[in-house]
């Protein structure tokens, strides 16, 4: 059975179609519409990122030379930093300034 937690952090399939029709069915870091897919945290699922619309963006997978998603999850911290401020602009132009990684936590007793 899994953990009030773990079923937080999991995307729902109609988030991931929210995303998906939000993100125009592209990467929000380098524009490619080619195996890219709506299932990337912003705020990491280890770090307590909830699988909700606000966190969740469409990048690369491994199977484009661009490897959005891998480089955002593993890259160096410089790589990892710019393509958070890539995100977090794209967030903010879609939900206004008010949005916020720490909004993205799960927090156990809401």
């Amino acid at each position: 059975m899994k953990s009030k937690r773990s079923k937080a952090t999991d995307i729902p399939m109609s988030v991931k179609k929210k995303v998906w029709e939000r993100d125009n069915h592209c990467c929000v870091i380098c524009g490619n519409n080619y195996n890219v897919m709506p299932n990337a945290h912003i705020l990491s699922r280890a770090k307590g990122g909830c699988g909700i619309e606000t966190n969740v963006v469409t990048m690369c997978t491994n199977l484009t030379p661009n490897k959005c998603h891998h480089k955002y999850d593993n890259g160096t911290k410089k790589e990892r930093e710019k393509i958070f401020k890539k995100i977090e602009s794209y967030m903010k132009s879609i939900y206004g300034d008010d949005w916020c990684i720490e909004d993205q936590r799960y927090k156990k007793w809401q």
